[in-house]
């Protein structure tokens, strides 16, 4: 594979900084950058809890929010798209590595990442955002 261009990095950072925040919060990264098809989930992990649930965290990030909300760009098309590769995941009923899915409730969690008033990337998460 060829090299990562300046917006996958950028990208590939802000992933990696919520996985480490998830983490941080307690949650099991059980794997990332899942590939089903022409689907891609950015995390899959295990939410403790209270009531612990299986997750799949998108991943949205911005520069800025000159061109609108990050938020806005997770529309029905992006939701649809997830839903077809998190059927695909449960229907696998293990990740690609091999290792076999918990037998968990099942969640969408979106991430935003942009810049914070302090220069340093702020982070949002908004769960259960599997809904229309």
């Amino acid at each position: 594979m060829g090299e990562r261009t300046d917006r996958q990095q950028a990208g590939d950072a802000a992933e990696t900084l919520v996985a480490e925040l998830l983490a941080g919060r307690g949650w099991q990264i059980l794997a990332r950058n899942v590939h089903f098809g022409r689907s891609e989930l950015d995390i899959v992990a295990i939410d403790p809890g209270p009531a612990p649930r299986l997750v799949v965290v998108e991943v949205r990030w911005r520069r800025s929010r000159e061109f609108g909300l990050a938020e806005e760009t997770f529309d029905y098309r992006k939701r649809a798209h997830l839903r077809a590769g998190i059927a695909r995941l449960l229907e696998a009923g293990r990740l690609p590595g091999g290792e076999r899915l918990p037998h968990l409730p099942l969640g969408l969690d979106l991430a935003i990442v942009e810049p914070g008033a302090s220069g340093h990337p702020a982070v949002r998460l908004y769960r259960d955002a599997l809904a229309d």
